[in-house]
This record gives C-alpha cells, sequence and structure tokens, in this order.
C-alpha cells in the first residue's frame, strides 16, 4: 500500500495540512482545516493509500513555503504530482506558467489553453487545484478585476496577491 505523508505548516494565516507521496507533493490543505478536508479530498485520486505522519519527509515542502510566506523565495522548485482530468492538467499548467506578481482572469486561461469558451470549466479546474501557491490559482480574477471563488477562501487569497504586491481595486 503506498503511503501519503503529512504535517501541518504554522504560518500567518494559521496551519494547513502539507501532504506528499514519495514522488512529490500532492497537496496544501485550507488555513486552519481539519484533516477530514485532506481525506476526502486524497479518496478519488489517491484511494487505497494511507496516511502517515511524518515531519521529515516534508521538511523541504515546509521549508520552500515557509520562504514563500517570507518573501524569501519566488520560485517554487520542488517534485510535484497531481492528478486530475486531462482539462485540469492543462489548466494547472497554465497557472504554472503565471509569473510571481500578476494575476489573469479565467478567460485568459481558457485563451492559453485553447478552449476560449470554456471559462466556467475552467473555473471549475482552478476550484480543483490541491495545491495552493505552487499552482497559484490566486493569481486569476475575475475579468472586472475583482477578487472571485477560491478554495481557500477569499481571505487567503487576498493574503496570497497582498504577499506578491498584487494591487486590486
Amino acid at each position: 500500500m503506498e503511503i501519503l505523508y503529512f504535517d501541518t505548516l504554522t504560518y500567518a494565516q494559521g496551519d494547513m495540512y502539507v501532504v506528499a507521496s514519495d514522488k512529490g507533493l500532492v497537496y496544501i490543505g485550507t488555513p486552519n482545516a481539519s484533516f477530514e478536508e485532506v481525506k476526502e479530498w486524497a479518496e478519488k485520486p489517491f484511494k487505497g493509500y494511507c496516511f502517515e505522519e511524518n515531519s521529515e519527509k516534508l521538511l523541504p515542502y515546509k521549508e520552500q513555503l515557509t520562504a514563500y510566506f517570507k518573501k524569501e523565495l519566488i520560485e517554487f522548485n520542488l517534485p510535484i504530482l497531481v492528478k486530475g482530468t486531462a482539462f485540469q492538467l492543462a489548466v494547472w499548467d497554465a497557472l504554472k506558467e503565471l509569473p510571481y506578481g500578476t494575476t489573469t482572469t479565467y478567460g485568459n486561461i481558457a485563451q492559453r489553453i485553447g478552449n476560449p469558451k470554456a471559462v466556467r470549466a475552467v473555473g471549475t479546474a482552478i476550484g480543483a487545484n490541491p495545491i495552493l501557491a505552487i499552482i497559484p490559482c490566486h493569481r486569476v480574477i475575475g475579468k472586472n478585476g475583482q477578487l472571485t471563488g477560491f478554495r481557500s477562501g477569499l481571505a487567503m487569497k487576498q493574503f496570497l496577491l497582498e504577499l506578491e504586491k498584487v494591487s486590486i481595486d
């Protein structure tokens, strides 16, 4: 049976679960959410895995996230393992191309993946992003320039954008 290793990371917004397999980071949880959130998320992409708390395995991921939250890191260099549909993977790949400190819209992401009419589907795929900050879904805003939905809540989205010094009207 394969193992998903987890630990918690404490930072300005509270505690969040960080989860990795032997192949890379698989999930970053919502701040202050229970471990139930992690278990519910893992049921589909990682069915049959078991969980093991392991600070040592999670240390490299936590170090880079901590450096990012301290504004000491703008580009992550760690292995990730995301599982999703081909459409979700295309959206998440497009998100990874967004430069630090910038924003874009759902429509622009739909254009980037060659499916300009799929704006709502892009939003759904972004909402399913399992790796917050590293796959920077927080950089996607509404076409009117306003903050829009975010799995970890708009306060977290605002925090990440302010961390990167992106101004929102």
